[in-house]
């Protein structure tokens, strides 16, 4: 990881590069950032310039024998620790090394890597992610030994919020008296959360939120969104990238889903049997799983509350994007006070079959059939 690959933060990059030129670094260092700021990026790269054999003012070469390890996760003094469960794989007593291999993975695909999206990868279910003591005793032996190839020998810690009270004690100790050469860094996002013994032996390293012109070019450039686009979605998620890119997903699939739900309603108002037919066999399709079936429902329910609103409630209520708009202007006066708790439960059943494995053609078949009943009641009087 190059401090260039970092989105942001210039002054964090060159204070940094600055403390390794003049021979300053501190052997045990928070970086402390909100999830999705780029802390855990910052710290490989961190690590990555000290051991850099060709390294510049401003950044690691990349292409020495050093970098091309530390590009690949695989410097052998490079370690790292962070949360984890047990899984199908590892039944009992779980470290960090029986997931390194899950973990170069998941940080080389996404380097801004979440909580979440790392429990999805090591596939541990709910169970509570956590750094115990077992790790400890990793760590006491993987730092007994003498560097490889680097000056330094790097211990980079992913969430030590996750430490409990056994763990932390045992890891305090070496804190306070490292090996020579030795360097922690610390990756948190809640400094309450750190056991305060371990929290008072770092030194600081603030990792704020990314600026929000600086993720909009960023979005721009990685996604080619419009600049309008960008710069609502940089707003929105408050320097953080990984909610970025969340609504950048969320955004794509709603528009797949508005074209979906357009055609289905028009061919139900119509009683277009055959194109209704033509639709259920669309959406049954494997590439549009269960749970994707789900999320369309919900989206449709979604547009069901808009168009009350529309009907009856206040505008500022309203929370649609602009082109649902343009479709609510007609479509809304179809869903009033006599059908609309019928579609609403209507799409809450299909929603619970869909749950328990329904044959999806026959489910929507049945639901558009209905539907073409139900779009076709009349509104009370008062309604446009």
């Amino acid at each position: 990881m190059l401090f260039k690959d970092i989105i942001g933060h210039e002054k964090v990059k060159a204070r940094l590069i600055k403390s390794v030129n003049e021979g300053r670094i501190s052997h045990a260092q928070l970086f402390l950032g909100p999830e999705g700021c780029g802390n855990l990026p910052m710290a490989i790269a961190y690590a990555q310039y000290i051991s850099c054999q060709n390294k510049s003012e401003t950044d690691s070469c990349g292409e020495c024998a050093s970098c091309v390890k530390f590009n690949k996760l695989a410097h052998p003094d490079l370690h790292f620790v962070f949360p984890v469960a047990t899984s199908a794989d590892v039944k009992e007593k779980p470290v960090s090394a029986n997931y390194i291999t899950q973990w170069r993975e998941a940080n080389l695909d996404e380097p801004y890597l979440s909580l979440a999206n790392w429990q999805s990868k090591i596939e541990t279910g709910n169970k509570q992610l956590l750094i115990s003591k077992n790790e400890s005793e990793s760590i006491l032996k993987i730092l007994s030994l003498k560097t490889y190839e680097s000056e330094y020998k790097t211990m980079i810690i992913w969430y030590p919020e996750r430490f409990n009270i056994a763990s932390g004690n045992k890891l305090l100790k070496i804190i306070e008296e490292p090996p020579s050469k030795t360097l922690f860094i610390l990756v948190a996002q809640d400094s309450e959360q750190i056991i305060s013994t371990i929290l008072s032996r770092t030194q600081l390293v603030k990792v704020g939120r990314i600026k929000e012109e600086v993720l909009q070019n960023e979005l721009i450039k990685r996604y080619r969104l419009e600049s309008s686009a960008a710069h609502k979605i940089a707003h929105q998620s408050d320097g953080n990238l990984i909610n970025a890119q969340k609504l950048i997903e969320h955004s794509e699939l709603e528009e797949e889903f508005h074209e979906l739900f357009k055609v289905w309603m028009r061919s139900a108002f119509k009683g277009n049997v055959p194109g209704l037919i033509t639709w259920s066999e669309e959406i049954a399709k494997i590439s549009f799983g269960r749970e994707k079936q789900k999320q369309f429902l919900k989206y449709g329910l979604h547009l069901f509350r808009e168009s009350l609103i529309k009907n009856y409630g206040d505008n500022g209520m309203e929370r649609i994007a602009d082109n649902e708009a343009k479709f609510l202007s007609n479509f809304a006066p179809y869903i009033h006070g006599a059908n609309c708790i019928e579609i609403i439960e209507l799409f809450n059943e299909a929603s619970y079959h869909v749950e328990r494995n329904a044959n999806p053609k026959i489910l929507f078949l049945d639901v558009s059939l209905k539907l073409t009943k139900l779009l076709r009641v009349e509104a009370p009087i008062g309604v446009e």
